[in-house]
């Protein structure tokens, strides 16, 4: 299964709470944390939440 790298870019300071909620669940405290998950339904989604806050890389 294919993985990807996220990688927080912007702040959370002043988001919805949904969203914030988000970025921890993925493991991102602060900017520039990255972190390696496998590609899943539920992963996605929770990235497309957050899409304006982070970058997002396929790894082999």
């Amino acid at each position: 299964m294919a993985k990807l790298k996220v990688t927080q870019r912007k702040s959370d300071i002043g988001g919805k709470p949904n969203q914030r909620a988000s970025l921890r669940s993925l493991g991102l405290k602060r900017i520039d944390d990255v972190v390696v998950c496998e590609d899943r339904p539920e992963l996605r989604g929770m990235i497309n939440v957050v899409r304006h806050l982070v970058t997002v890389e396929e790894v082999d």
